[in-house]
Order: C-alpha cells, then sequence, then structure tokens
C-alpha cells in the first residue's frame, strides 16, 4: 500500500461525519420540579398542545408565553402562569415566535381547520396588551397542517416558516410580514415517511430539527437553496426515546453549541441532546415538587437568559397531557434545575 494511498485514506476518515456513540441500555431518569403551572385551558380532554415564549428584555420577569387550545384558541399567560388575554380560532396546533425589532413580535400557528388545505396563521404580539392581534390565514399546501416552527436567516434577516403536515411532508414558506398585510410563500417541502409534528429550527446555524413520531429525530439544512436529504439524529427505540417522539426546543448556547430537547412522549420524559454531535446527555421528568408534574408532552419551548428571579438561566415550557382534575395546561422550569440535575454545563 503506498504512502499517498494511506494518507488520502486518512483525509477521507477525517472528514467522515461522527456518529455519537449509541446508549448500550436505559439512561437513567432524574426528577426536575415545576415551579409554576398556567391556568388550564377552557375546553377539555386532548386541547392544550404547543407554547412559544417572548422574553421582555427591558423587564425579563414580565416575559410571556403563548399556549394553544387546539380546539378554541390561543392563550398568552405571564411568568405565573396567569391568563391574560384569549384569542378565539379553530383548531390551532402548534404555534412559534419570532423577536423581530422595532417592537414587531410575530407568532405563527399550524392551523387545522381545513384538513384537505393546510393553513398557517399569523399573529402580531402586542406585547404591552399582552395579546394576540390576527393578522391573516394563509393558504400553503394539500393537506392537513400539524407541526409549526420559524426560522429567521441570519445573513439577510428573512423569515420562514416550516409547516410540517401530517402525512410527514413538510412546507417551507418565505414570510414577509413588513407591509400592513403579511405575505406567505411557498418556497420548497422536505420529505419524512410518515406522521410528524416537532420542529425547531437553530436560527445561528440554519439547521431544521423535526420529529418523527414513531421513527425518530432528523436533521435538514433550513435554507432553501441547501440540501432537502434528512439526517438521522437520534432512533426511536422504546428505551431511552419512546413513541410518540414530539415536541422539540433548542438551548442554545454561544455560536454553535447547546442542547436539542425532545418530549419522549411515550413514557413521559425528556432527552436532551448535545448539539454538534448529537450526544444524549441525560433524561428527566417534571416531577417532584409542589405543583403536580406533567405527563404525555405534546409542545415544549425553553428560552435561555435571566428571567427573573424564579427563573435565573432560563425558563422551559411543557404541555401537560394529564392535568386531573382540571383540564390540560402548560407547566413552567427553571432551566437552572435541568442544568443542576443533569450536570449540564
Amino acid at each position: 500500500m503506498t504512502r499517498a494511498f494511506l494518507l488520502s485514506g486518512l483525509a477521507l476518515a477525517a472528514c467522515a461525519p461522527t456518529v455519537p456513540p449509541a446508549a448500550t441500555g436505559p439512561v437513567a431518569v432524574v426528577s426536575v420540579p415545576a415551579v409554576a403551572e398556567t391556568d388550564p385551558v377552557d375546553t377539555a380532554n386532548d386541547a392544550a398542545d404547543d407554547p412559544a415564549i417572548w422574553r421582555n428584555p427591558v423587564d425579563p420577569a414580565k416575559s410571556l408565553v403563548i399556549g394553544t387550545d387546539k380546539k378554541a384558541g390561543v392563550h398568552v399567560h405571564d411568568l405565573t402562569g396567569k391568563r391574560l388575554s384569549f384569542t378565539p380560532a379553530a383548531r390551532l396546533n402548534n404555534v412559534d415566535l419570532r423577536d423581530l425589532g422595532g417592537g414587531k413580535v410575530i407568532a405563527a400557528a399550524s392551523d387545522r381547520a381545513d384538513v384537505a388545505q393546510a393553513h398557517v396563521t399569523l399573529f402580531r404580539l402586542d406585547t404591552t396588551a399582552a395579546r394576540l392581534v390576527s393578522l391573516g390565514r394563509y393558504p400553503v399546501g394539500a393537506g392537513e397542517a400539524y407541526g409549526m416552527c420559524l426560522w429567521r436567516r441570519a445573513r439577510d434577516k428573512a423569515l420562514f416558516g416550516f409547516i410540517v403536515l401530517k402525512d410527514g411532508r413538510i412546507d417551507q414558506v418565505a414570510i414577509d410580514a413588513d407591509g400592513a398585510t403579511p405575505s406567505v410563500r411557498l418556497v420548497r417541502s422536505l420529505t419524512l415517511a410518515t406522521q410528524s409534528e416537532g420542529c425547531v429550527v437553530d436560527d445561528r446555524t440554519g439547521i431544521l430539527y423535526v420529529a418523527e413520531e414513531d421513527v425518530g429525530l432528523w436533521r435538514f439544512d433550513a435554507d432553501p437553496a441547501g440540501s432537502s436529504a434528512p439526517v438521522s439524529i437520534a432512533k426511536v427505540d422504546g428505551v431511552n426515546l419512546v413513541a410518540d417522539a414530539e415536541g422539540l426546543a433548542l438551548a442554545p448556547q454561544g455560536r454553535r453549541g447547546g442542547y436539542l430537547i425532545v418530549s419522549s412522549q411515550g413514557d413521559s420524559t425528556y432527552n436532551v441532546y448535545r448539539l454538534g454531535d448529537d450526544r444524549l446527555m441525560g433524561r428527566f421528568r417534571i416531577a417532584g415538587g409542589v405543583i403536580d408534574g406533567t405527563s404525555e408532552t405534546d409542545g415544549i419551548e425553553v428560552a435561555l437568559g435571566d428571567f427573573g428571579p424564579r427563573f435565573p438561566k432560563g425558563v422551559m415550557v411543557a404541555q401537560d397531557g394529564d392535568n386531573a382534575p382540571e383540564t390540560q395546561n402548560f407547566k413552567l422550569v427553571s432551566w437552572a434545575d435541568v442544568v443542576k440535575a443533569l450536570g449540564l454545563r
């Protein structure tokens, strides 16, 4: 074997993607308490679904939590969980938001009112009045809208939405919210084989993460000019990730680091994967506090930073599938407690 061939082989090996070591058995689950909970939604059974968080840059303790009631509309809460406003809307499922600066905050929700024609519903969040102002419903493509997440591209601040259809198709739309009336334009479609819902985009790196419920976690290039091929992050194995894999959230650190959090709905736990090498760093459940814990969680959200004395390092919000004897609601967790329980940096 020639020296040139050896060097060539070493170079190729160096360029090969790093595959995280697979867990050889169950990863221990730790408990983290909820420190607050929202008022329960108004409708019974499977109703509360997905949250989003707006951080008040002037007074972080007065930040807001949005939560969907997929049978009635959208609620806005403060960090104590008190409901501040409600906006009626039929069959909104997942919600996300982006602060565009200058006092303009846009929220977007997947709209399932027409199961044959997917829509996205847009709102402006009035942060002073703590209420949502409707900006209209916009058709996307054929099928039932399910998941929803937003991406603001770093290089030009362009706003995009990803609508996850119930059959696994993911429609990417460009959203122009500069004028009085927004415009929504389909730019491409991505595909997973089976039912998917949860998604989140890292604004820093332009990576889209999607949960295929019975299969596992995937990442895509979020840029329309990039690759449309999915890359596997983790598989549903029934041990460390239990179907359905549902809500996704990011806890970013620095330029590229941080964590991806996923709701392992089948065993009412949450997995934390390290960004960069996709390594499973730990698992936790929300339990053990004065407030009851969560079970069968659909949507989750995490926002880092100072959110006041109760949330000094950030806040996690998780839907609670069983809040008996009340209807479903959302639980709030201090991210500092998650970091401590799992030994994260």
